[in-house]
Parts: C-alpha cells; sequence; structure tokens
C-alpha cells in the first residue's frame, strides 16, 4: 500500500529576489512547506529553492497565506486573484512579527534617513548592552536576523519602505519613528495620500506603552505614547541634553542622531532599563556612516569627494546640497522616477557652480534645474559602461570648479536624484564606482582632465 501523498502547501512565496529568498531561508529553518512563483526567476533564486526543497507554484491556485515581495504591487492582478480565492496577503515583516510576537522590534520609515536612523539606532542599543540586529529594507533582510536574537536580550531594528509596510497587519513595534514624509513613489502608490497611508502603517497596531517617534511639527493619530525630536537638539524625551550638534562625526545627520536617540530611550524604556546619557554620547561620537550616504569617500587638498549615490527622493538631496561645502559640482543623473525639483533648485541656487548630468535622465535633470551644467558624453561600446561613464563625470566636475579648488575649497557631490538602474546594478555599485573615481582624482596633479566641456548656463 503506498503511502499517503503529503498535503499540499498552504504557502505561496509570490517573488523572490533578495525578499523572497529571505522567506525561503526562514521557512526552511522553521520546517515549514511552500510553494513559490516569481515570472523572472534569477539562477540564484532557482538554487536555493531547489537546495531546500521548495517547488514552483500557481498563481492561480489556492493558498491560506500568500508572502508577497514588496517589489511586487498590492494590487498586483495576480495577487488580487489569490486574495478572491481565500489568500491573506502580508510580507516578509509581517511573518517576523508572527513568527517572533515577543522578540523587541523597533521600526524606521520615512521618505529620506531611514536607513541611516535604522543604523544609528541599532548600534545605540549595542552601546546600552542590547543585542540588537538592524535588518529589513537595510541588509540584511529582517528573517535572516531572527535566529540571532533572543526575546531577553535582542532586539530587531527594521528599516520599513512603504512597499513593505503595505503588507503589515498585526505588526506592532515596541517604539516606531518616522523620520520624515514628502512625496516619493507616486508611480507605485498613485497618490501622495495613499503613500503616507502606507507610511502610517507603521503605526496601526501599536499600542499605549509603545513610543512613535515623530519629527517636530508632524502629528498623526495613534494610540501610541508620541514623542517628537528636532535636528538642532540631541536629547532625551525630557529634555536631558546629550551631546552638540556641532560634536556629531561628519556624516552623520542630526536629525537622524535626535530621532535615534529617542528611538533608543524608549525601547530602553520599554524594557525597563535606563538610558545613560553618557553611554548614549559615546556611541554617537564614534558612529560611522552608511556607506553611500553623505559619506567623504576622498579628498583633494580642500576639495572633498561626497557618495551620496542613495539620494533620490527630494528631502534627501536637499539635505545633501544644504549640508555640502559650496561650492558644489553636482553629479545627477539616472533614472527620473517623478522627483520634486523645485525645493533643489531653491536649496542650490546659491551653493551649486555647476551640475554635471550623466546617464539616462542626466541631460533632463540638468536642464530642469535652471543653474550652469555640463553633460558627461554617454559613450560608446565598453565606453558606455557605468564604471567609464562615472569616471567621465568626476572629472568634469573636478574640472568645473576650477584648478584652484584644492586650495580654496568645495565638494564634489554624487547626490543624483535618478535611481541606478540605467547603468549600474544598485545605489552601492554606483557609489562604489564614484569612489573609485574620486580617489583616481585625488590622486592626480591638478591638470585639466582629456573629457573637459563647456559649462552651459
Amino acid at each position: 500500500m503506498s503511502s499517503p501523498r503529503p498535503a499540499s502547501p498552504t504557502l505561496l512565496v509570490y517573488g523572490l529576489g533578495r525578499s523572497g529568498r529571505g522567506v525561503l531561508r526562514f521557512l526552511a529553518r522553521s520546517g515549514a512547506r511552500a510553494d513559490w512563483f516569481d515570472a523572472r526567476p534569477s539562477a540564484e533564486d532557482l538554487d536555493l529553492a531547489a537546495q531546500f526543497g521548495f517547488v514552483p507554484g500557481d498563481p492561480s491556485g489556492v493558498y491560506s497565506t500568500v508572502i508577497a515581495a514588496p517589489g511586487v504591487p498590492i494590487d498586483h492582478p495576480d495577487l488580487e486573484t489569490l486574495r478572491r480565492g481565500g489568500a491573506e496577503i502580508i510580507g516578509e515583516v509581517e511573518l517576523a512579527a508572527r513568527a517572533r510576537p515577543t522578540l523587541p522590534m523597533v521600526g524606521v520609515t520615512g521618505t529620506a534617513g531611514k536607513g541611516s536612523t535604522t543604523v544609528l539606532i541599532a548600534a545605540l542599543l549595542r552601546a546600552c548592552g542590547l543585542n540588537a540586529r538592524e535588518g529589513g529594507n537595510i541588509d540584511p533582510p529582517l528573517l535572516d536576523v531572527l535566529d540571532d536574537l533572543s526575546d531577553e536580550t535582542g532586539v530587531a531594528v527594521v528599516e520599513l519602505s512603504s512597499f513593505q509596510l503595505e503588507r503589515v497587519v498585526g505588526f506592532a513595534p515596541m517604539v516606531a519613528v518616522i523620520t520624515n514624509l514628502a512625496t516619493d513613489h507616486l508611480d507605485r502608490h498613485g497618490s501622495l495620500e495613499a503613500y503616507h497611508a502606507a507610511k502610517l502603517n507603521i503605526t496601526r497596531a501599536q499600542t499605549e506603552q509603545d513610543w512613535l517617534v515623530l519629527p517636530q511639527g508632524l502629528n498623526v493619530t495613534t494610540r501610541a505614547q508620541v514623542v517628537h525630536f528636532s535636528s538642532t537638539q540631541l536629547g532625551l524625551s525630557d529634555g536631558t541634553p546629550v551631546l552638540d550638534v556641532a560634536d556629531l562625526p561628519d556624516g552623520i545627520h542630526p536629525a537622524n542622531a535626535a530621532a535615534a536617540l529617542l528611538a533608543a530611550e524608549g525601547l530602553l524604556r520599554r524594557l525597563g532599563r535606563a538610558a545613560d546619557s553618557d553611554v548614549l554620547a559615546a556611541a554617537l561620537r564614534g558612529a560611522q556612516p552608511v556607506g553611500g550616504r553623505f559619506e567623504t569617500v576622498a579628498r583633494r587638498g580642500e576639495l572633498r569627494f561626497v557618495n551620496d549615490s542613495i539620494a533620490t527622493r527630494t528631502l534627501a538631496v536637499e539635505a545633501a546640497l544644504l549640508r555640502a561645502r559650496p561650492p558644489i559640482a553636482w553629479l545627477v543623473g539616472g533614472r527620473d522616477k517623478g522627483a520634486e525639483l523645485e525645493p533643489l533648485r531653491r536649496a542650490a541656487a546659491v551653493r551649486v557652480s555647476c551640475v554635471v548630468g550623466f546617464g539616462e535622465d542626466g541631460e533632463k535633470f540638468a536642464r530642469a534645474l535652471g543653474l550652469p551644467f555640463v553633460l558627461t558624453p554617454a559613450g560608446d561600446g565598453p565606453e558606455a559602461s557605468g564604471e567609464e561613464t562615472m569616471r567621465r563625470a568626476v572629472g568634469l566636475a573636478v574640472d568645473a570648479l576650477g584648478p584652484d579648488a584644492a586650495h580654496t575649497g568645495g565638494t564634489v557631490l554624487l547626490s543624483p536624484i535618478g535611481t541606478s538602474f540605467d547603468l549600474f546594478r544598485d545605489y552601492a555599485e554606483r557609489g562604489e564606482l564614484f569612489r573609485a573615481a574620486a580617489l583616481e582624482m585625488a590622486g592626480m596633479d591638478a591638470a585639466v582632465p582629456e573629457h573637459t566641456a563647456q559649462v552651459r548656463a
């Protein structure tokens, strides 16, 4: 007599990639069975699924739960079909919350600054003796860090995109942080109201015991205890000062530091621990900026080369323009996702001496900003690579600032507005190629590069 066939999986992992592979690894460790579906799986996706014994599923099938990758729109036709078939659509963050309901978590979202703030919060909590790990939208995926954290001393500090927050249900972080709310991802959400509503899901399931950390001037409906931060004051919720803004390390934004301090205090208090201002101050003094986020990667005398490759949102780019030392040669380009340019025109008006356009929409940005600009030649064949394009763009920026910039000072700033997918694998590769070009240029004699071009008004 043959053995009965195992029941069909009730879980479907829809969409692999970075997030979906993290879900598969977690389900394999948990001993759960699941099908998977991806319209264009990579070789890495296929290898991992086969390694763990997961098999392809049918998006028109019947499942109780679908764990959808954040890159899949919540109204995707396949998800609508699955929902009509009785499936609940969730994401990796909701799965983690259900798997570890008593693990302390801090959730961080916002239009800009959420990644840097996430890393800062984790560093502050580690300095206070907790085993804090960052993950989520920032590497590694949240599900990959759960096994390293105990409910007693572990804390997951989770960076959350609006795409991830579209699919949370009962996720209730002890502390939630909203760094800011502006315009972004209208191509995905359809309206500013829908985008903001997704962000505000971070506090939907919070209770009266939880903390919600907001920027001064932003008020939202919540059951949590609300505390506000300001970029001009680095202190605790009762007003106790922790550090002067002037004492922050280069590359640490005051607003991110202020939010991180209150988030760390809130988590410590939720766990019945005291917040030691001296320990927090020391941790802030030793904080390191996240790579690709307003990071000085090279110097040529008084001339700085600043990598802010991740800055594709108006708020983030504006902050970079206001922080960089003028005169600024500003590298803009990549693929436009509908950024609002008027605030950038105002911020750049007296600080930017030249815009350097590169990539798919570099010329579009450069002309729209209304500032003097040069365009990076596109090149043919191997010269059309991201590496060569970035090398040329950095050379043009140095040339635009003039031969005395190493003595008089200034900034070559990569804060590109556009996404990286026109010429680069991701923002990190774009930033690394900028770093390489900057280091090459910083080591040169003060000579005019061979690829000079006339600045256009």
